[in-house]
């Protein structure tokens, strides 16, 4: 959680396998919901940590910038939140052997963001490109 703008906003990593947001007063949108740039901001953050953990072997060794995004609205975020990563198996294995041959590849991750009783608030898909550092 060494990125400023993280730690800003309020995200954590918990004990569990995810990253969270706790609702509260400075994160609220006009309504009194948590603002759709912070549910955003979770959850590019978890597609980040995301990758950190499945490819633990080049952290430090990278360059992951995220490309692009799409995101869904679903419900209003009226209580904490969390978000979860996800990408599938062949999505994995196109990316590695990418990055292997070529020292850069981009890689898609979904994720979606739930509230504390399991209801989706926010899904999406984050696109990275990540490459090689010279050495």
């Amino acid at each position: 959680m060494d990125i400023p703008f993280v730690r800003y906003v309020g995200i954590r990593k918990g004990d569990k396998e995810y990253t969270s947001l706790a609702f509260c007063d400075n994160i609220k949108n006009h309504i009194g919901t948590i603002d759709a740039s912070a549910q955003f901001t979770l959850a590019e953050t978890e597609s980040g940590y995301y990758l950190e953990s499945l490819f633990p072997q080049y952290k430090g060794k990278i360059i992951p910038l995220l490309r692009s995004s799409s995101v869904k609205y679903k419900n209003p975020a009226t209580k904490d939140i969390y978000a979860i990563a996800t990408a599938s198996q062949e999505v994995l294995e196109k990316f590695e052997k990418q990055f292997l041959k070529k020292g850069r590849a981009s890689i898609t991750v979904q994720v979606k963001v739930v509230d504390v009783d399991e209801v989706v608030t926010m899904v999406g898909e984050f696109t990275w490109f990540i490459q090689k550092l010279e050495e």
